[in-house]
C-alpha cells in the first residue's frame, strides 16, 4: 500500500530551514518550561506515598482536604480526582517509616466521616529509594544515547551518528516539554515511555539513513540535497504507515486504558508524532547541515572495497598454495 507515489520526489531539503526553525522554537520552548515550571516528579523519584481511594458516590474532595489538613502529618497532602468523580488520589510527601503506624490505616481512620469508600492501593517510596531511581533513570538515558552514538558511527559514518543523536535530543526535549506543559507525573512508566521513544525514533531514522546511504552509493547525483530528497521520498509511505498504525494503537491505550497508564500512553503519543516528524524533516536536515560530502564518502567506500578485494585475492592465493 502506498500513500505517496513512489516515483514522485518531494523537495524536503528545499524547506529544511523553516522546519529547523520551527523545531528550534519547540525545543527552546520545552527548555523554558523545564527550567521555569520543572518536571512534576512522582513518588517513584521524589519519594512519598500515593493512596488511591474509591467512593460509592462522588468523592467529597473539599471535606477530604479539610480533614487531612487538621492532621500535622498530612497537612500538605495533595488530593486530586483519578479518572472519575468517585475516585481520588492522595499524594503525601511521607511514608510509613516516618509515622507511628501504617499510613493506609491512618488515612482510613481520618476519612471515616467522608462516606463509604475503599482504599484500592497504597504505594510508598522512601526518599533514598527515590533518589536512587532518579540517578539510575538519568544513567539509563545517558547510556542509551552513548550506545546509539557508537552503533550508528560503526554502521554508517560519524556525521550520521551526530545527526541521529541531535534528532533524538530534539524528540526527547519536545516530549519532556509536553510532559511539563500538561503536568504529567514523572514516574518509572514515563521513563519507560521516553526510552521507548528513543528506540522508535531511532528505528525510523536508521531506515531513512540507510536509504540515503544506498542513494549515495547508487545515484549518479553529486548533490546531497537531491539524494536526500529521493531517499526520504522513497521511504515516506513506509514511515507514514508505520507511524499511523502505531499511533492508533497507542491512542486506543490512551482513551480506554484507564488513568493508570494515561501518562505513559500520552508520552508515547507525543513521541510517535515528534519522532515521525523528525525522521522525515529533521534528521536528514541535520546531516546536510553537518556538510556530509558525497564525494568523500564514495572515495572512502571505493578504498574500502579495494582493500577488501586485495584481502580476498591474497586469501585465494594462500588457499591455492601460491603464497
Amino acid at each position: 500500500m502506498e500513500i505517496f507515489k513512489s516515483d514522485k520526489i518531494y523537495d524536503f531539503m528545499g524547506r529544511r530551514l523553516p522546519f529547523l526553525g520551527f523545531s528550534a522554537i519547540l525545543v527552546i520552548a520545552s527548555f523554558v518550561l523545564l527550567f521555569t515550571k520543572g518536571l512534576n516528579l512522582g513518588i517513584d523519584f521524589s519519594g512519598g506515598t500515593l493512596i488511591q481511594v474509591q467512593y460509592t458516590k462522588a468523592a467529597p474532595i473539599n471535606d477530604i482536604r479539610e480533614l487531612l489538613s487538621k492532621n500535622g502529618a498530612f497537612d500538605k497532602a495533595v488530593v486530586t480526582k483519578f479518572g472519575n468523580d468517585q475516585e481520588i488520589i492522595i499524594k503525601i510527601a511521607t511514608s510509613s517509616t516516618s509515622l507511628g503506624k501504617d499510613i493506609g490505616d491512618e488515612v482510613r481512620e481520618i476519612l471515616v466521616p467522608t462516606g463509604t469508600y475503599d482504599i484500592r492501593r497504597v504505594d510508598m517510596v522512601g526518599p533514598k529509594v527515590g533518589d536512587a531511581l532518579q540517578e539510575k533513570g538519568i544513567m539509563a538515558l545517558s547510556l542509551a544515547l552513548v550506545m546509539i552514538l557508537i552503533y550508528v558511527s560503526f554502521r554508517f559514518e560519524w556525521r550520521f551518528a551526530i545527526a541521529s543523536i541531535l534528532a533524538l535530543v530534539h524528540d526527547i526535549s519536545i516530549a519532556l516539554g509536553a510532559i511539563v506543559l500538561f503536568s504529567v507525573d514523572v514516574n518509572l512508566d514515563i521513563l519507560a515511555a521516553i526510552l521507548t521513544i528513543l528506540g522508535y525514533s531511532l528505528n525510523d531514522t536508521i531506515i531513512v539513513f540507510d536509504r540515503i546511504r544506498e542513494g549515495v552509493k547508487t545515484s549518479k547525483e553529486n548533490h546531497l540535497d537531491i539524494v536526500v530528497n529521493e531517499s526520504v521520498s522513497k521511504t515516506l509511505s513506509r514511515t507514514t504507515l508505520t507511524s499511523l498504525t502505531t499511533f492508533f494503537v497507542v491512542l486506543t491505550l490512551y482513551l480506554f486504558g484507564g488513568e493508570i497508564i494515561n501518562g505513559f500512553s500520552f508520552t508515547l503519543l507525543v513521541g510517535i508524532v515528534v519522532g515521525t516528524y523528525s525522521s522525515i524533516f529533521i534528521a536528514a536536515s541535520f546531516l546536510v547541515q553537518l556538510n556530509f560530502s558525497i564525494e568523500n564518502y564514495r572515495n572512502a567506500e571505493a578504498e574500502k572495497e579495494k582493500r577488501q578485494k586485495e584481502k580476498d585475492r591474497i586469501r585465494a592465493q594462500f588457499e591455492q598454495g601460491m603464497v
